[in-house]
């Protein structure tokens, strides 16, 4: 059994990685640290099922005899600090993504965690979706053909968000593209088993945002050759489709990366009939933390390592240099 400390416990904590420990079998949580610790306090008056003490400092939580490791869930300017902090007293961490502010600074995480000898993973929870694992399968198999286009969205509405760090552009990686683009970027790596080659990028800005776009529309080129279309913003009602076009045929969903329902999958070859498939995603959470704990006991692979991470951010970064260019920028290899 691996016992998780939690490093930020905020909004994410609260809504969806306290009831995925919740269902784990492999991992419990005994520790965590927040910003306000009056507010830490609270958070543990909540979960009496967990044997959770309370840390003032992120040092004392990752040298706790009591952590075997840390799951860094702080506002993305922290993600450096304190995956450094934890490696340090050579704790495996599994950091929230964004995994950093940029791909610079993931360069110095998965060095440190090499120097260290532990593992360290990056929580794209969307890997351990029975969706995204489906449409992964559909894609490898051949049963719609070879990609050619895809579309994946993510919006939600943001506006006096309980998150109030968002918009604020010395925590956050960015608005949508760093919060949520980074989702869809992922799900569509891992379901092609495809890097992307270069990023053609938009973005709108509004009073309420600040500093960070408020939605944006991202071009991937991937090095196969399909061209997906992301489009994220914090100015729409919670949606998640995610379609694939091939040259035999189209696959996906409306709702296809939501954990909160069963999603209807549609698979429909040319000229053959609609397929339809019920699929729930909502063991998301307990499989990844579970999946984790895997990897720390047995050195089972787990599917969202932290070189993934990085790829993730170099096209985020290559994104927000599209932005202030207005060019395609180009990734590397």
């Amino acid at each position: 059994m691996i016992r998780y400390g939690i490093l930020g416990f905020g909004l994410h904590a609260v809504r969806r990685l306290m009831p995925g420990f919740a269902e784990a079998s492999r991992c419990t949580v005994t520790g965590l640290w927040r910003r306000d610790q009056r507010k830490a306090e609270e958070a543990v008056r909540q979960y009496p099922q967990f044997p959770i003490q309370v840390y003032d400092s992120p040092e004392a939580l990752c040298c706790a005899s009591d952590v075997d490791a840390i799951f860094v869930a702080s506002p993305d300017a922290l993600h450096l600090k304190h995956v450094l902090v934890a490696l340090e007293h050579r704790k495996p961490v599994l950091c929230e993504k964004p995994m950093a502010m940029n791909a610079a600074e993931c360069e110095r995480m998965i060095a440190a965690a090499a120097r260290a000898q532990v593992p360290l993973g990056v929580a794209q929870n969307f890997r351990f979706e029975h969706s995204v694992n489906r449409m992964r399968q559909i894609v490898a198999t051949g049963e719609i053909g070879k990609p050619l286009l895809a579309r994946s969205e993510f919006h939600y509405f943001a506006r006096q968000h309980a998150r109030t760090w968002i918009t604020d552009p010395s925590l956050a990686c960015g608005g949508p593209v760093g919060d949520v683009a980074v989702h869809c970027i992922d799900a569509l790596r891992y379901i092609f088993q495809d890097e992307v080659g270069a990023v053609f990028a938009r973005a709108l800005y509004d009073k309420s945002s600040g500093a960070v776009e408020a939605a944006a529309t991202l071009v991937l080129e991937f090095q196969k050759g399909t061209i997906a279309d992301v489009t994220v913003s914090t100015r729409a009602e919670y949606r998640t489709p995610l379609w694939i076009t091939a040259d035999g045929g189209v696959a996906g969903a409306e709702d296809a990366l939501t954990v909160d329902h069963p999603i209807r999958l549609e698979i429909k070859p040319i000229g053959a009939n609609l397929i339809t498939e019920r699929v729930s995603n909502d063991r998301t959470y307990a499989d990844q933390v579970d999946a984790f704990a895997l990897h720390i006991e047995q050195a089972i692979p787990f599917a969202a390592p932290a070189t993934e991470g990085l790829r993730n951010q170099q096209v985020i970064d290559a994104a927000y240099r599209s932005i202030k260019s207005g060019q395609r920028e180009t990734i590397p290899a």
